[in-house]
Order: structure tokens, then C-alpha cells, then sequence
């Protein structure tokens, strides 16, 4: 069936009437990892604590002889295998999870990257050099077979080594890589980064866009749009004009693919404007959260279940899955249930393809490509003025994900709202100053380990108490590259937390994690719907980026910084004072 038939199912499915199981394709073509019986009944007799296990394991032998012995096994069973001899079946035809990738440590690794000279207080220094060696633990390289025999496996090929978040996350994410990839950078390992960027590309090059994962039931869906950003980093590291000019056509098909696959039209005013959503017209439940789906699913009427699981896909597009930002619909605003992404405009993801329009006219430019430049000009100019109409709030000093179907802005508190500070999206110059206002307003100065994820405590990892390493990046950035003097140095009182809180876990623990809990005293986060993982790839890149910024004036022993709110300059005051003398 023609792609635009599902696009009209499933709006049909999301807003005008009841559908059923049958009326969007699945995740992939994979009838073990991405639909049908036996992943059913293998998901939903919870023989792993964690439903991504499963379909991580890799097949033993081809995929039809599992499929045939399934079936009759099945069959016998009057389709309800009993859990003993399911989890027989499973043992016999598939291997333990990982058992595709072997360790790999990066050739490019050195043991004293120069940015550790810059670090001043001398147990940082030596904090930042255990996170240097963490990069040989997050190494990984795909084995030979998984090219010989894609069936077997849910990895998706990928020629060249990589770095992985960690924990549970053996294979690397779309998202999380930039980070990963600016603190391999600040590592001197730009091979590393180059052949990072050479997956993407050449993901982009097989499927017309970066999958949110490398699985291929992660396929149908992408993540936050930061390759073309990737590719600015290294470049800056490297000046690599070659590199850019093989691959420029591979980046502007990847931002094509959002704007045809993810654009959504606002009137406002009698204008109309073209912005991005995250939407993912897929159905079935997401094959790494199974059980999750189905059980959440069961909560509503049949009707409404293939819409409710396009949405969670589409939260899982956004990175932030999940979040109060999303939970937009029913009469429970913190139940999963009444998750609604693609009934969003997001600021985060306007903001990231504003920057990559910039990038592209930059790199058309470099190449002596006028026309495309110009294109790519235009195009920012265009969503910047869609920015500045239907999410800036200039009351509020801040902009806002708009409603699709309220037609009206979510005025909550995420750190994603200041995202155009970060990308450089903004026109007014005197945004920073409005930016700070915001957040003394919302008393995001007075938390002390970090700067949260949200205000509202729905127990989802993307909401209060939790925060995340690179929403401290957009905040800290964004206010370090004002030129308002104040603003500097509130992203470094910022920065000094977040490091403090990362390095005293780390001294009690030795490990880094993906987020930290801003009301516990930053300790390990916890939420959502597996365990806090430890690794972790976005979160040492954020570290050694900070570190490297602010490695003359940051401190192991600082006192956290409690900002309260209206009293912003009389406390930042003699720290600024010290900063504006000479050295």
C-alpha cells in the first residue's frame, strides 16, 4: 500500500475514528524482532526482566527454521506455549544478547589529551582522565558475521567501530553520539568520530534517514536532528573540506527527510507556517518495551490502541521518552495513556533543524555552491520567523511547544525552551536577558545539582526530579554564548554544579550515569522504564566539554550555588568581580 494511504490511516487512526491492529504497518519487516506471534508470546511471558533483551539476542540458525519450529510448536500449544518450554525454544534458537559486537579499543587513543592541561584543580584533572579511559570501555565493533548473515540479527550492520551510551545500550543512538562525539574530539580522536559520522551517513544513504538506534526495529523512527551539527564539530577539529564535500548530498537528504516526513502546517494570523514534529506512523507496540505497550494498551478501548502506540514511538523519536512535555491528552496529565508527541510542535527540534539550515548555507557556501546556499538561507529564514510567531512567548521571555489541537502553547518549564539560545535561532539580541528572567522566574537557579528536566513529577524519566546532561548543554550553552556578562557567568555557576554533582557520584561510585536526581542530592535518577544505566557515553562528552571551558576556574570542592531567584546579581556578583580582574 502507497505510503500516503498510511498517512491517512493513520490520522483517521489519531483523531477521526477507531481503527485496528491491521491499519499501519510494523516497526520492520522482521517477523521475530519487530512483529507477529512469537514475539508476542515470547514479550508477553516476561522471561526477561527487560523486554530490549530479547530482541537483542541473536538467532542461532536462519530465521525461517525458528519461524517454521515456532509455529509448530505454537500449534500444538493451541497458540499458548507454556512459559517452561518457551523459554526452552528460546535457549536453543537464539544467543545471549552481545554476543554480536566485541570490545574495540580506538586506535586513535592517546593517554594524555591536551584539554586535561587546562584543567586547573588537580582532581578534576584526574576525573577527566578516567573519563579519557572510558572510551575504550564504550568501544565496540560490529563482528563479521553480522554483514554475512543480517537475517540473524537485529543489529544493523555498520563498518566502523563506534562508542555506545553503555549499560543496556550496546548498540549507539542518533542523539546521544553528538555528545559522545564532542568529547572525543576534546580526546583527539577524530578517526573515531570520522567513522561515527561515516555510519550515519551511510545509514542515511540505505534508509533516507539516521534510525533512532542501531536496530532494526528501531528503523521507522529517527531522533533529534544532529548530523549535520556532527559534521560542523569535526570539521572545526579537522578542516577535513574533502570529507564534506563527499558527503554533503547525504546531509541534505537526511534534512529532506524531515521535511517530508515531518512537517506540519500552523495558521496563525491568516498565515501559515511550516514547522517539524516528531510522528511516526508505525504500529504495533515498540518491540524493546513489549509488554509495557500491550499492558498500557489494555487500558483503553481496542480502538485507540494502534494510535496510543504511533505516539509512544513518536516520544521515543523525540529522545525524551518519556516526558509530562507529551502527556497532552485524557483526563490523567500523568498517565502514559494520554501521550499525544505528534499533537506537537517542539521547540528542540525547530531550533536543531534552524541551526542545521544555517550549517548547510555554510557548507554550500565553503564548497562554492551559491544556488544551495541561498536555499538553505532562505529556509532558516523562513523557520525563523515561524519560530518568533507561533513558540516565542515574548512575555514570558522563553519559547514554548505549541498544541496542535488547543492551538495553544504548553507554557510549562523544560530546559528545551531556551533550545533556540543554543542553536543561535533567535533575531531579538536581547533574548539572554529575557532567558535569565526565565529562569529566575521558574526558581531553576535555586536547584543546586542541576538544572531539571521538567517541574512536574510524573514518575517518566524525562520529568522532575531528573536531570539529563545534555539539556544542562542547551541551558549552559546558551547563556555562555550571550554577550550579556551576567549570563556568562550564571552558565558558570551552572556548569560548576553540574560538574560537582557528577564528580561527587562518581567519588562514591565510580561510574558515570545517564541522569542524575536534582532533589536527592545529585544522585543516580530513576524513573521511566528501566533502571538508571551507567556508562555513559552524553554524559563523560558533557563533562570534558565543561571541563574544557571552564577548566581554569571550575572546582572539586565548590560550594553548590543556590540562586534565588531576584537576588541574581547581588549573588553573582563577586564571583564576577574576580572574573574581571586581570590574571
Amino acid at each position: 500500500m502507497p505510503g500516503r494511504t498510511w498517512e491517512l490511516c493513520l490520522l483517521l487512526l489519531l483523531g477521526l475514528g477507531p481503527g485496528s491492529q491491521e491499519d499501519l504497518p510494523p516497526p520492520c519487516e522482521s517477523e521475530i524482532y519487530c512483529h507477529g506471534e512469537l514475539l508476542n508470546q515470547v514479550q508477553m511471558a516476561k522471561l526477561y526482566q527487560d523486554d530490549k533483551q530479547f530482541v537483542d539476542m541473536p538467532l542461532s540458525i536462519a530465521p525461517e527454521q525458528v519461524l517454521q519450529t515456532f509455529t509448530e510448536l505454537s500449534r500444538d500449544h493451541n497458540h499458548s506455549i507454556p512459559r517452561e518450554q518457551l523459554q526452552a525454544f528460546v535457549h536453543k534458537h537464539f544467543q545471549a544478547k552481545g554476543q554480536e559486537l566485541q570490545p574495540w579499543t580506538p586506535a586513535d587513543w592517546k593517554d594524555s589529551p591536551q584539554f586535561l592541561q587546562k584543567i586547573s584543580d588537580a582532581k578534576l584533572r584526574a576525573w577527566a582522565g578516567q573519563l579519557h579511559q572510558l572510551w575504550k570501555k564504550l568501544g565496540k565493533k560490529m563482528k563479521p558475521e553480522v554483514l554475512s548473515h543480517p537475517e540473524r540479527f537485529s543489529l544493523i550492520y555498520s563498518e566502523h567501530p563506534f562508542i555506545v551510551p553503555g549499560g543496556r545500550f550496546v548498540e549507539f543512538y542518533y542523539w546521544d553520539s553528538y555528545w559522545v562525539m564532542e568529547g572525543l574530539l576534546l580526546s583527539e580522536m577524530a578517526e573515531t568520530v570520522k567513522g561515527m559520522l561515516q555510519n550515519f551517513l551511510d545509514l542515511v544513504k540505505t534508509y533516507g534517514h539516521v534510525p533512532n538506534g542501531g536496530r532494526v526495529y528501531y528503523l521507522q523512527r529517527s531522533q533529534p536532528p544532529l548530523l549535520t551539527l556532527m559534521m560542523d564539530c569535526y570539521l572545526t577539529h579537522t578542516n577535513d573540506t574533502a570529507f564534506l564535500q563527499e558527503n554533503i548530498e547525504t546531509l541534505a537528504l537526511e534534512l529532506d527527510f524531515w521535511t517530508k516526513n515531518r512537517t506540519v502546517s500552523v495558521s496563525l494570523e491568516g498565515k501559515n507556517y511550516l514547522l517539524n514534529r516528531y510522528y511516526v506512523p508505525y504500529g504495533g507496540p515498540r518491540p524493546e518495551s513489549y509488554s509495557k505497550d500491550v499492558e498500557l494498551s489494555d487500558t483503553l478501548p481496542e480502538g485507540d490502541r494502534e494510535a496510543l502506540w504511533a505516539e509512544l514511538k513518536a516520544g521515543a523519536e523525540s529522545g525524551w521518552d518519556f516526558s509530562s512535555r507529551w502527556l497532552i491528552g485524557g483526563p490523567n496529565p500523568n498517565s502514559l495513556s494520554g501521550i499525544r508527541t505528534s499533537k506537537l510542535v517542539p521547540v528542540d527540534l525547530n531550533a536543531f533543524l534552524c541551526q542545521a539550515e544555517e550549517l548547510m548555507n555554510n557548507f554550500y557556501s565553503r564548497l562554492g555552491n551559491d544556488s544551495q546556499a541561498t536555499k538553505y538561507r532562505i529556509l532558516r529564514s523562513q523557520r525563523l520567523a515561524a519560530l518568533n510567531t507561533v513558540l516565542w512567548d515574548e512575555q514570558t521571555g522563553a519559547w514554548f511547544d505549541y498544541n496542535l489541537e488547543k492551538k495553544k502553547k504548553n507554557r510549562e518549564f523544560y530546559p528545551s525552551n531556551l533550545t533556540p539560545l543554543w542553536a543561535g535561532c533567535f533575531s531579538d539580541p536581547g533574548v539572554a536577558d529575557k532567558a535569565l528572567k526565565y529562569l529566575e522566574d521558574n526558581r531553576i537557579l535555586t536547584y543546586q545539582y542541576g538544572i531539571p528536566t521538567s517541574l512536574q513529577k510524573t514518575g517518566q524519566q524525562w520529568d522532575f526530579p531528573n536531570a539529563w546532561a545534555p539539556l544542562q548543554d542547551l541551558v549552559i550553552r546558551g547563556l555562555a554564548k550571550a554577550p550579556l556578562r551576567w549570563a556568562q557567568e550564571v552558565a558558570f555557576q551552572l556548569a560548576q554544579n553540574w560538574i560537582r554533582t557528577n564528580f561527587d557520584v562518581y567519588s562514591q561510585k565510580s561510574a558515570m550515569y545517564e541522569k542524575y536526581d536534582v532533589s536527592n542530592g545529585g544522585q543516580p535518577g530513576g524513573g521511566g522504564e528501566y533502571e538508571v544505566q551507567e556508562g555513559f557515553g552524553w554524559t563523560n562528552g558533557v563533562v570534558l566539554m565543561l571541563l574544557d571551558r571552564y577548566g581554569d576556574r571550575l572546582t572539586s570542592g565548590a560550594k553548590l550555588a543556590f540562586l534565588e531567584p531576584h537576588c541574581l546579581a547581588a549573588t553573582l556578583l563577586p564571583s564576577l568581580l574576580l572574573s574581571l580582574l586581570p590574571r
